[in-house]
């Protein structure tokens, strides 16, 4: 059975490399550069090379074979080989490769993993002589808790004492490969009550109540009693808060009911707020602490909208009134359409905060909605010649043209040619060209950050040259260089964008507001959440829209397909707009926080001003970024069309949500 196997994988191996082998063949009367040839043999190889098998490397024709040893990124195939191959590949060979070209990343990742193995496989001299000259002070807790082994085992237990407990001392369950050092500590009782207390209270600051109740266990009785404590106001707040009369007062117990308000509220900000007041009447609490979840719970209760929400930020005393509270009031007028309390919420504000675009432009609403309207069409003027989802507000308002004032950088061919043939410039390019974008945006970002001002331009330009759109998005907006509209809004793969978002009923223009907004076009990103590719999508997500739409899906390969995540995303984008009754707005904020919760974010009765509704949004992330997309796809039509198309027309009036929605988001 295994022999048949293994028939079997050399047999697909070598049609792979066989069908690589025809498709170079049949582009060899193309006319193919050099350069393009050796990209070619490069990516017909990798996937096997990246397997582990070397062979259709070593079974390439001799010429093939030398042009792809003259490659600039053949140090990392052989790296993606030994990577693969670790277990048992040469160490020698591997200390030959890292001696030639040891300042390379490719060398660094495999000199990093092989350091590693050379630790796990049991030899922990070798390991430490690469620590001691590559890892040593750059406070890896992994490297770090693996030399303090490897002095164990040359018995020079004098020098791990005190390293050892540092890295103990830590609020948080350190990595396993502490764990040999650790359980050294405790065998010689280096460890004492002292320490114990000390992670403790580190534990505890940092909301590891778990880790907190196993240390407890080595200190005392009333410590584990403590942890137990921090564990109930953690998982059943009400009832902690609820049982304030049965616990003795002292200082950590007035924390911990602080504690217990703070998660309450996130829940049910009205339970909190009643459950505080009860228990602040019998409670001591320190002036810090009563302030502190007082502003707590009533930004909270604002961001959900809840009765009496203004007069709890109102009757907040200054200590506690900071910038974040001179908002929420501003919101909370807003929505309510507070006019002269609003004027008056805007002018108590601090001066940075009023001068901000968001504040001078509802400023303007106000005095135009309380009568003075020459005061706010100065304002919406001024405000109107900023580039910025205020700025077309205010021209909206007024019926004036946006201030788009594109201007093309200037580029200087002998610097850019000088930029191109860098040797780091050309590695990071050739990364990006065979796939491999996010070893090429790290190299690009590497070598650009020790570059001049002017350099960083140019870079931006042949960036945008090579259609690698997110190095010349962030390399410009570096510099703070904001005018050249084609740089900072392509339009990469546009007839994918124009014919996935036709089938979607949408516009493209608004696809590629979402794409720029999620991605920066860069097609293998993925955010910390799970979501990938150009249009961020969670891979469940991927999987139930391309069932939807009969697209085959194999998860990350689908994903980080451009024309196959275009599809998913604007399908999904299309999905989105229906349930909302065709609002962008709605939409656009449902794709970045989810559906349910634009449910709940819905007024209960009749219909609310979408620019209000945007403002009102809980999240701050989901409140940006809807206003981000809106302005990105009004510029994203003027480059497609050469036409204005005015954000006022995504800004449908927000309706209140239907009682099956809200059962639903319930």
């Amino acid at each position: 059975m295994s022999h048949r196997f293994v028939a079997v994988r050399v047999s697909l191996t070598a049609l792979l490399f066989l069908a690589g082998v025809l498709f170079l063949q049949s582009t060899s009367a193309t006319g193919l550069t050099e350069i393009e040839k050796q990209r070619q043999l490069f990516n017909a190889v990798f996937k096997a090379v990246e397997r582990g098998d070397w062979s259709v490397v070593d079974d390439l024709p001799a010429a093939d074979s030398q042009l792809l040893q003259e490659y600039v990124l053949w140090p990392d195939l052989r790296a993606t080989f030994w990577r693969a191959t670790i277990a048992t590949a040469s160490a020698a060979n591997i200390d030959v490769f890292l001696k030639q070209y040891g300042t390379l990343r490719p060398a660094r990742e495999l000199r990093y993993k092989h350091a590693l193995h050379l630790a796990r496989s049991g030899d922990l001299a070798g390991y430490r002589r690469i620590y001691e000259q590559f890892y040593q002070g750059q406070e890896i807790a992994k490297l770090d808790c693996l030399a303090l082994q490897a002095e164990l085992e040359a018995g020079r237990t004098a020098r791990v004492n005190g390293r050892a407990t540092d890295l103990w001392l830590v609020g948080r369950s350190q990595v396993s490969e502490c764990d040999p050092v650790f359980e050294y500590l405790d065998r010689n009782k280096v460890l004492g009550p002292v320490e114990y207390r000390k992670r403790y209270k580190l534990a505890v600051d940092n909301r590891e109540f778990q880790l907190a109740r196993w240390l407890a266990k080595k200190i005392d009785q009333q410590h584990v009693e403590e942890a137990a404590a921090w564990i109930s106001a953690q998982a059943h707040p009400e009832d902690f808060l609820n049982s304030y009369a049965r616990r003795a007062d002292s200082e950590t117990t007035r924390k911990q009911l602080v504690y217990a308000a703070e998660r309450l509220t996130y829940r049910d900000p009205e339970l909190a707020l009643a459950a505080w007041r009860r228990v602040s009447n019998h409670v001591p609490f320190s002036e810090e602490q009563g302030l502190r979840t007082a502003r707590h719970i009533a930004l909270w209760t604002a961001r959900d909208n809840l009765p009496g929400a203004y007069e709890l930020l109102l009757d907040l005393p200054n200590a506690a009134a900071d910038s974040e509270v001179s908002r929420w009031r501003a919101r909370l007028s807003l929505r309510n359409a507070e006019w002269n309390t609003l004027l008056v919420d805007v002018a108590t504000m601090s001066a940075e905060l009023r001068e901000s675009e968001e504040w001078r432009y509802w400023r303007a609403v106000a005095l135009q909605r309380s009568g003075q309207i020459l005061a706010a069409q100065a304002s919406l003027q001024e405000l109107s010649e900023e580039r910025s989802y205020y700025g077309f507000l205010a021209a909206d308002e007024l019926g004036r043209d946006y201030a788009l004032d594109h201007t093309q950088l200037l580029a200087d061919e002998d610097a850019i040619a000088a930029i191109e043939a860098h040797p780091a410039i050309v590695r990071a390019g050739e990364l990006f060209r065979v796939g491999q974008d996010s070893r090429g945006r790290s190299e690009w970002d590497a070598v650009v950050r020790s570059f001049s001002a002017e350099e960083k331009l140019q870079a931006a330009i042949l960036a945008d040259r090579w259609g690698w759109h997110s190095r010349a998005i962030s390399t410009a907006a570096s510099l703070g260089e904001y005018d050249d509209l084609a740089i900072r809004y392509p339009l990469p793969y546009q007839p994918w964008f124009e014919q996935s978002s036709s089938d979607a009923s949408i516009s493209a223009t608004w696809a590629y507001g979402i794409a720029r907004s999620e991605s920066l076009f860069m097609r293998d990103v993925r955010s910390k959440a799970g979501a990938i590719g150009l249009m961020q999508l969670m891979p469940t997500t991927g999987r139930e829209v391309a069932r939807g739409i009969r697209l085959p899906y194999s998860g990350l390969t689908t994903l980080t397909n451009p024309e196959s995540n275009i599809r998913l995303g604007t399908s999904y984008l299309g999905q989105m707009a229906e349930r909302f009754g065709g609002n962008p707005v709605l939409a656009t904020a449902a794709y970045n926080a989810g559906p349910h919760r634009v449910d709940r974010w819905l007024p209960e009765s009749g219909t609310i001003d979408a620019r209000v509704w945007i403002e009102n949004i809980p999240f701050n992330e989901t409140r940006k970024y809807v206003k981000r997309v809106l302005s990105a796809q009004a510029i994203f039509h003027w480059r497609m069309t050469g036409q204005l198309r005015r954000v006022s027309n995504e800004l449908l009036l927000v309706r209140a949500a239907s009682e099956a929605q809200r059962l639903a988001s319930r």
